[in-house]
């Protein structure tokens, strides 16, 4: 009895170690993969490019002042709606004070220049009532004293306008009235009443007094990659989206690409501009951020497949796919083909496969264990 139980108990240790090893076998062994398999489909293909970039008005302008003082009024804000020659500020002249003084002492020269021709005519005019003398005498007494009056005239005016800004000949606020230049909305007034401005001339660019934009009319100023700009051309067609406005797309057309490239973090950029076609509905401010998308090719109702289905040599000048060949268990074949123009996702298939191909995709799942060491388990 003793040694049928410890025989029993032996072939028990053995078939245990027989199955551990078994089991540990079964485990070590690779196990087969199974792929997922597609099928080439019919769809249409854009190449795309993408360029960064803001809204602007086509036409903004700085307003300058003509003459140099203090702001004493300001007649606008940012957001108001201006015509040409609307008054958007008023300066308070201050004169220097050598050319004031050279002014004045004009006047005053010409006022006495005045009251001397004034006496010469009176006498030239008694000597010819009494005909003392011709009256080529008279008139040239005559010029004189009309010399002399416009001279005056000249000299008070000048003082006036160095003084005042204002000229009595014309009436008019000449330098001191800042008036708009074109018509559309102020979108900045960056001067207070009390700041001193300088007037533009050819040393110094003046300070502004406000900036006036047409809003009606706006365009889209981005940048591209050197590795895009050659195959955009004026008159492509843009999709707008507004970071702003993200929810609506904006068409706009493209009017110019840049002659000339600017490095910018190790990569040449080159600007481009796009006339913006607007809504009614959206006001659109200037400034806004805003994303260009741009169709540089486009495919329709051509040979897909997915990009990540391909494969390339070693020396990366040819392309392939690998096509099912047998079911159970899976054999695949490589393949040669030729592609066209790809979006990112689907690539376009020229030649090589067609569309009963069934092509090697990514691991679907691990092929399960056979069904008798499950059982077993």
């Amino acid at each position: 009895m003793k040694k049928i139980v410890k025989r029993a108990v032996l072939f028990l240790v053995l078939g245990i170690f027989v199955y551990t090893i078994f089991f540990l076998y079964q485990k070590s062994k690779p196990k087969p993969i199974v792929y997922q398999v597609e099928t080439p489909f019919v769809t249409t293909i854009e190449n795309k490019t993408v360029a960064t970039g803001k809204i602007v008005p086509r036409k903004e302008i700085e307003i300058k002042p003509r003459a140099s003082g203090i702001i004493s009024e300001l007649y606008v804000e940012p957001g108001k709606i201006v015509s040409v020659g609307t008054p958007l500020a008023k300066i308070r002249i201050v004169p220097d004070m050598i050319t004031l003084n050279n002014a004045e002492s004009r006047v005053e020269k010409a006022k006495i220049a005045l009251e001397d021709a004034q006496r010469l005519y009176n006498r030239q005019k008694q000597l010819f009532d009494q005909k003392v003398i011709a009256v080529a005498e008279l008139e040239q007494a005559e010029i004189t004293l009309k010399n002399a009056k416009a001279e005056l005239q000249a000299a008070e005016d000048n003082l006036k306008l160095i003084r005042d800004g204002i000229s009595s000949r014309s009436k008019e606020l000449t330098n001191t009235l800042v008036t708009s230049t074109i018509s559309g909305m102020v979108l900045a007034v960056p001067v207070e009443v009390g700041n001193s401005v300088i007037e533009t001339n050819n040393f110094n660019a003046g300070t502004t007094i406000a900036v006036v934009a047409n809003m009606a009319e706006m365009i889209f100023v981005g940048k591209v990659d050197e590795s895009e700009v050659g195959k955009l051309k004026i008159g492509m067609p843009l999709t707008l989206t507004i970071g702003a406005i993200s929810d609506t797309k904006f068409d706009a057309v493209l009017e110019y690409v840049s002659p000339k490239g600017v490095e910018e973090s190790g990569a040449v950029q080159f600007e481009i501009k796009a006339q913006i076609i607007l809504k009614p509905d959206f006001f659109i401010r200037s400034g806004y951020s805003a994303t260009a998308t741009i169709v540089l090719d486009r495919r329709e109702n051509v040979l897909a497949i997915k990009e990540s289905w391909l494969q390339f040599s070693p020396g990366g000048d040819s392309v392939f796919v690998e096509i099912l060949t047998n079911e159970i268990p899976q054999q695949f074949e490589k393949r040669f083909i030729k592609i066209g123009i790809s979006d990112g996702i689907n690539v376009e298939v020229l030649e090589g496969i067609s569309e009963i191909d069934k092509i090697k995709g990514s691991i679907l799942k691990e092929k399960p264990l056979p069904d008798t060491l499950n059982r077993n388990r």
